[in-house]
């Protein structure tokens, strides 16, 4: 079976799963998911209103959709959202891992605390949400076959000195983690990749500290511009679609030439 061919075998419209979808990329990509066809389970955590809205949008494209606070630190938690998709959907065939935090600041201020709830989000909840959806994926286990996305970032290539370190380290584990992954499991119908951003117009920033780093760092960019979150989402959903069948274990940067 060719990997990323079979996810149209079982009847009923395709799920997409997308965490961290109440704004910005997620948001993005759940309605652009809504509208290909996608039924969508996403998660939230501190909006829930900005959440509904996203839900809302779904339901007007005529769309099933799960809306489901979830604390991606906690493995409960994730293993009771997939009871939850399991229940509502029945199938998983497609994964965005997406949600992320960042603290802006100089390596020498970040605590243990500190460094453990980013990792604990960013790389710790986006394995485990992988390896739920593998599970239910897997050809092997009598799934479909399906895609996983991960969102990185280009901090991961350049190392974000000065901004932030351990995010960018982060995002580097999340680059191996899809290219060691894409290949344990590409026998199994299972393709995965990720895609970079660079810096994008959502509010990521002014929650890591700083709300006009756009505007400092646009300049910087060959394109003399930030990227919208539906540039992101298309890259994803083209990732996830036919048109990307032989591409899996790869680091896809949309970042404006930087």
């Amino acid at each position: 079976m060719t990997a990323g061919k079979s996810a149209n075998d079982k009847p009923g419209n395709k799920v997409a799963l997308i965490t961290g979808g109440s704004t910005g990329i997620g948001a993005a990509t759940a309605v652009l998911a809504a509208e290909r066809g996608y039924d969508i389970a996403l998660t939230y955590l501190s909006q829930p209103q900005q959440a509904a809205l996203v839900a809302e949008k779904i339901s007007a494209l005529g769309r099933k959709v799960l809306c489901s606070r979830v604390d991606l630190s906690s493995e409960a938690d994730i293993v009771h959202w997939f009871a939850q998709i399991d229940s509502t959907f029945g199938r998983v065939d497609l994964l965005v891992n997406n949600a992320a935090i960042l603290r802006q600041k100089l390596f020498r201020e970040t605590n243990a605390a500190e460094l453990q709830h980013l990792f604990a989000v960013n790389v710790v909840g986006s394995f485990l949400c992988a390896r739920e959806a593998v599970k239910r994926m897997s050809t092997t286990n009598g799934g479909s076959g399906g895609s996983i996305i991960n969102i990185s970032s280009v901090a991961a290539r350049v190392g974000s000195p000065f901004e932030y370190i351990d995010y960018a380290a982060s995002k580097g584990a999340i680059d191996t983690f899809t290219m060691g992954l894409a290949k344990e499991v590409v026998g199994e119908g299972i393709r995965v990749n990720a895609v970079r951003p660079g810096i994008i117009n959502t509010d990521l920033h002014a929650k890591g500290g700083e709300p006009t780093r756009i505007q400092r760092i646009a300049p910087m960019i060959p394109m003399q511009r930030a990227g919208e979150p539906d540039e992101i989402a298309k890259s994803i959903l083209w990732l996830a679609s036919d048109e990307a069948s032989y591409i899996t274990g790869t680091l896809l940067d949309v970042s404006g030439g930087r």
